[in-house]
């Protein structure tokens, strides 16, 4: 049974969502709350696997539960790319290095191992685990590309914002309008997402003298979080829609 969402507009919005809301909690734990990068890494680590084997143990597609996972690999992602960059000192540029190179290994070692990368159709347990890896690692990525895009090239956080913005609609065009691999052009824009995700976070949190609204973490996470799972409300209502609506299509055919 296929577990994963169908690849639509809906599931691009939720997961620009989900991760700028992983931008903002991961904040809120590990500055707004003055946790820890470390100690927050660990809390959420322990909460994505938790969540993980739920969704490894489902047999269909359950919209809570894969966007929990997702919300979950978003939000530790935040927290672990801060703790590399800024607790051990390795900077945004040789933190997203190493990250490219991990999310390259997991997607080659992905596609010896299976020979596909779709995410359209994933039946086996490995197949999964190394859906789940890539997720972990690009969003990983994408947070510390976002913080690089903001604080180490210039462009501040509208201005990376803007930058990935734009790479999106190229991915967008490209997609309608080039015979470039669809499996290729999927997982650009997942990775791209996350740092969207992550400079839109920062401007929604940030100091308005630094380029931000000035929403502060607990305001922005709560609108995001409401804005998520209203959107998953909604897919939940729609799939109940549609198995109510199969009995009489069957008939009528």
């Amino acid at each position: 049974m296929n577990k994963l969402p169908q690849i639509t507009l809906a599931f691009w919005v939720m997961k620009i969502c989900a991760t700028t809301l992983g931008e903002t909690a991961g904040d809120l734990l590990s500055m707004t709350l003055n946790i820890g990068y470390a100690l927050s890494s660990l809390l959420l680590i322990s909460l994505f696997i938790m969540s993980l084997l739920g969704q490894l143990r489902a047999r269909t597609y359950q919209p809570a539960l894969y966007w929990t996972v997702i919300l979950m690999t978003s939000t530790a992602g935040t927290t672990m790319s801060d703790f590399m960059d800024r607790t051990l000192g390795l900077g945004y540029a040789t933190g997203s290095a190493i990250l490219i190179s991990l999310l390259i290994m997991v997607l080659a070692s992905w596609r010896a191992s299976e020979k596909s990368l779709s995410v359209d159709h994933i039946t086996t347990r490995r197949g999964e685990l190394f859906y789940w890896g890539a997720i972990l690692v690009s969003n990983t990525l994408g947070t510390a590309l976002g913080d690089y895009l903001a604080d180490d090239s210039g462009l501040g956080f509208a201005g990376g914002a803007l930058l990935i913005g734009s790479l999106l609609v190229a991915v967008v065009l490209a997609y309608y309008g080039t015979r470039i691999s669809r499996v290729a052009l999927f997982w650009l824009a997942f990775v791209l997402t996350r740092p969207f995700g992550a400079t839109l976070g920062d401007v929604l949190t940030k100091s308005t003298d630094k380029g931000g609204l000035d929403l502060g973490t607990i305001g922005s996470s709560g609108v995001l979080a409401a804005i998520l799972l209203a959107m998953v409300c909604f897919s939940l209502w729609s799939m109940r829609q549609s198995r109510r609506l199969e009995p009489v299509m069957l008939r009528e055919d």
